[in-house]
Order: structure tokens, then C-alpha cells, then sequence
């Protein structure tokens, strides 16, 4: 099996050097990349985010319990989004 794979990739690299060198690089950038720290903190980055984020809504007066706007004096409390 392995003596057909190298014969396989002698020959590709004869008739084709640009697409195997191409192909390695690929694989190469898909396998390592779990490696780099930039995917650790992607990842830590996507664990942290919500995935739903609550709806704002607009306050047309009749609302008493809700802030009118999130930097009120009174502080947004997150009890009146656990009631909608």
C-alpha cells in the first residue's frame, strides 16, 4: 500500500508540482491549525458570547417596570428580562 502511495505522489509530482505542493499546503493549514494560539482564543471567544440576545424593547410609556433607557440612574435590572 505504501509502495503504491509513493508511486502515486512520484508520479503526481512529475506531472504536476504546483497542485501536490498546493494540496500539502492546504492539508497542512487545515491540520495545524488547531496548533496556533489564535484558535484557542477564538474558541474561548466563542464559548463566552451568547448565542440569543434579548430583544430591545421600545418604551412607549405604559411600561413602568422597564428602563426607558439602559444607563438610567435607576440601573438595569436584569430581573424585568426574566418577566417578558
Amino acid at each position: 500500500m505504501a509502495a503504491r502511495l509513493g508511486a502515486f505522489l512520484k508520479n503526481a509530482w512529475d506531472k504536476e508540482p504546483v497542485l501536490v505542493v498546493s494540496y500539502v499546503t492546504g492539508g497542512l493549514a487545515i491540520i495545524m491549525a488547531p496548533f496556533s494560539p489564535y484558535f484557542k482564543y477564538s474558541v474561548m471567544i466563542n464559548e463566552a458570547m451568547p448565542y440569543d440576545y434579548p430583544v430591545p424593547v421600545c418604551d412607549d410609556g405604559n411600561m413602568p417596570d422597564v428602563p426607558s433607557h439602559p444607563q438610567d440612574p435607576q440601573g438595569p435590572s436584569p430581573e424585568w428580562l426574566k418577566k417578558l
